[in-house]
């Protein structure tokens, strides 16, 4: 079969040495028997919006179908992360089975597992690419397991600091924390013509399925591709942008900086599913992505919501 290449976009596919970081974790020598991708060369000044949609907005057919609209009409290359949260809860309880969250993230048991792989990877990532060609998008869905595209380790148990203050030693099951993304793999489609739509699965090498943070996906992503592209990474869901008031959504704090964002979290004005996106934002950021923007899903340009500074 032929694969036909728009070779109107510049292709930055070049190697750049003989080693490379990712996401300061490990370092890979290239060649035939690495286990990793080799480097690629940044060519121009290209840039790429990398849009994550979380769950609430997934889950709406009327949000979605107007989110759609907008990352169909965005110019330029793309790439779309999605969550499924809650459509993964409802099935869940559906199929009876409880589901638990802590510090903002799923406990993923072997049950969970089951459903947030058909939830995921099946029916949202499927609904959102269908959505999409019908806009005239040529979507691809993935996800990190498909071509081995994001590769991760099952997260060890770990402290976290819950609601009240204390902290608890939690066993988070089948979650992967990301160890590595395939960029090449991922700018080859792009630069294909085609739009990357990622559910966050991923795997450890060894056929085990890893339940994946969405956040954690598309800060991941957009911080592979850093060094190729000039990455803009927006986290949009129901709300303005980072709120002073939950409650009030004209309470958007509109730059937040690493000092405020602890703050913040100590005063318990940033909690729950919230404090993982910041962080992923804040790191994406230490690791070279141009800009983050935290707004509502009906501002995916950008033009609102909460800027993250380092």
């Amino acid at each position: 079969m032929k694969i036909s290449i728009d070779n109107s976009l510049p292709l930055p596919l070049q190697r750049r040495g003989e080693t490379h970081e990712i996401h300061d974790m490990k370092k890979y020598e290239t060649g035939s028997e690495s286990l990793f991708t080799p480097p690629l060369e940044r060519v121009g000044e290209t840039s790429l919006n990398i849009i994550k949609v979380g769950g609430g907005v997934v889950e709406n057919p009327a949000s979605l179908a107007s989110l759609l609209d907008q990352f169909a009409a965005l110019e330029g290359r793309k790439l779309l992360v999605h969550g499924g949260g809650r459509l993964a809860t409802a099935m869940a309880t559906s199929l009876g089975i409880e589901s638990r969250m802590v510090g903002g993230r799923r406990i993923t048991d072997d049950k969970m597992l089951e459903v947030v792989t058909m939830v995921y990877g099946g029916l949202v990532n499927k609904r959102i690419v269908a959505g999409l060609q019908a806009k005239g998008v040529r979507a691809i869905g993935l996800t990190g397991v498909d071509g081995d595209v994001i590769r991760s380790h099952k997260r060890p148990p770990k402290r976290i600091m819950m609601d009240d203050g204390t902290e608890q030693m939690v066993d988070f099951g089948f979650v992967g924390d990301v160890d590595k993304v395939d960029a090449q793999l991922l700018a080859s489609l792009i630069e294909g013509g085609t739009v990357p739509v990622v559910a966050p699965l991923t795997h450890d090498g060894e056929g085990n399925i890893l339940n994946t943070n969405a956040d954690t996906i598309a800060a991941s992503v957009a911080c592979a591709l850093a060094d190729y592209y000039d990455v803009t990474l927006t986290f949009c869901f129901e709300k303005a942008g980072v709120l002073r008031d939950a409650n009030d959504d004209s309470s958007v704090i509109p730059l937040i900086d690493e000092v405020l964002a602890d703050k913040l979290i100590s005063e318990g004005i940033i909690a729950g599913g919230m404090i993982p996106k910041i962080e992923n934002a804040l790191d994406a950021i230490h690791k070279g992505v141009r800009q983050v923007v935290i707004t509502h899903s009906e501002n995916i340009d950008g033009s609102r919501g909460s800027i993250i500074k380092e």
